[in-house]
């Protein structure tokens, strides 16, 4: 028996950064690259995740990794201790359900 959904692996990663090390790249407005998608991953404590176009913003907690669509402008907003690293992919690592930010 196969599962619907077939889980892809990450091409690369970030460093794990907690709140002392998050770089200032990562708390300003960037993007990802023309066909790379990111999966924010949070290892411990909580982050924000705040995307600008369209604007939105979610909470990213340990048990709710945030994907992060191809060229979406975006930045990590501190809300207390952390940890957290990025992957990146090729395609949508949750899934085309999963798509939206």
């Amino acid at each position: 028996m196969t599962d619907a959904f077939t889980p892809v692996a990450p091409y690369g990663s970030s460093a794990v950064f907690d709140e002392h090390s998050l770089p200032d790249s990562l708390r300003n407005k960037h993007s990802t690259k023309a066909g790379t998608w990111g999966l924010l991953r949070v290892m411990e404590g909580e982050v924000g995740l705040v995307f600008l176009d369209p604007p939105s913003q979610r909470l990213v907690t340990v048990d709710d990794p945030a994907p992060i669509p191809p060229q979406s402008k975006h930045f990590v907003k501190l809300v207390g201790p952390m940890k957290m690293q990025v992957e990146f992919y090729r395609q949508n690592p949750l899934g085309a359900d999963e798509a939206g930010n």
